[in-house]
């Protein structure tokens, strides 16, 4: 039996204020403690090995949702893309979402796109870039890279719409200390590869070492529950299950538990998420 979640906090704006400032410092105070950890070397050539790839569509019809939002989050995806792709993790580096990314400001570019906040969306600078987080998350959990830092939304905002991928299986990501980082374990390079393509958000991520396993995602124990304030909740997890090449079970360990207070009445049908136009079948986790 899953434990009650707690009804949402709602935070003064300058409790908010100062829990950014302080936070914030923390981690700009980290990046430059342990800056020799951190992967900071690109390389346009491509490591030769492939180890998973993965795209997601760039235009999502969402209800409510200005398509403009949608424009202007391409442009931003791209600013973000070009800071990481190539990027090489060398054995015990750090990849860091943030720390290459930078604040995405107006001066480097960056322009309004949806950002998701307590439950609601709105338009800031920036908005848009947990499609880039979401999608190096993905690809890493089918590598033998290791994700040190998640960030999962506490709330779930849209009902599924042709999802192709389980419930909760993105990171979020909000600058500075809201990142996403990335371990890499093995005796070997490896290195992303992102791309804003004409449809979709492309990535890959290679290596210098062909891959000696095979990884699949299974969700687990998916329930959505009614709380004893009034709303919804909605859980599951995610394992990571890792087969040799041969198909044969090598381990499974559970690496995300995701708990978040549902936005919309549970059973939704299709033409309710997506304001009466259903979107293309190809529709992935973004933001």
């Amino acid at each position: 039996m899953l434990q009650p979640t707690q009804q949402p906090l709602h935070r003064s704006p300058l409790r908010r204020r100062c829990g950014m400032l302080y936070y914030g410092t923390l981690r700009k105070l980290l990046w430059i403690r342990k800056r020799r950890l951190f992967a900071r070397v690109l390389q346009e050539q491509p490591l030769e090995h492939m180890h998973f790839k993965h795209r997601t569509i760039l235009l999502r019809k969402l209800k409510d949702v200005d398509m403009w939002l949608q424009y202007n989050k391409i442009q931003n995806l791209k600013i973000a893309a070009a800071a990481i792709d190539g990027i090489l993790i060398r054995p015990g580096e750090v990849f860091s979402y943030w720390y290459l990314i930078g604040k995405p400001t107006r001066r480097k570019g960056y322009v309004e796109g949806m950002v998701l906040e307590n439950g609601t969306f709105h338009a800031g600078v920036g908005g848009g870039l947990c499609q880039l987080s979401n999608l190096l998350f993905w690809m890493t959990v089918h590598t033998p890279l290791m994700v040190v830092e998640r960030h999962r939304h506490g709330y779930d905002v849209f009902p599924d719409s042709n999802r192709t991928q389980p419930f909760g299986s993105g990171a979020t990501c909000f600058y500075p200390h809201g990142d996403l980082m990335i371990y890499n374990p093995t005796q070997e390079v490896f290195q992303i590869r992102v791309n804003v393509g004409v449809k979709y958000l492309e990535g890959e991520i290679r290596s210098t070492a062909a891959p000696v396993s095979r990884y699949e995602i299974e969700e687990r124990g998916h329930t959505m529950q009614s709380e004893f304030w009034g709303g919804y909740s909605r859980h599951n997890q995610l394992w990571q299950l890792q087969y040799d090449l041969n198909g044969k079970l090598q381990s499974e360990q559970c690496i995300v538990k995701n708990s978040a207070i549902m936005m919309y009445e549970p059973f939704l049908s299709d033409s309710s998420a997506d304001g009466g136009e259903n979107p293309q079948k190809e529709v992935e986790n973004d933001s």
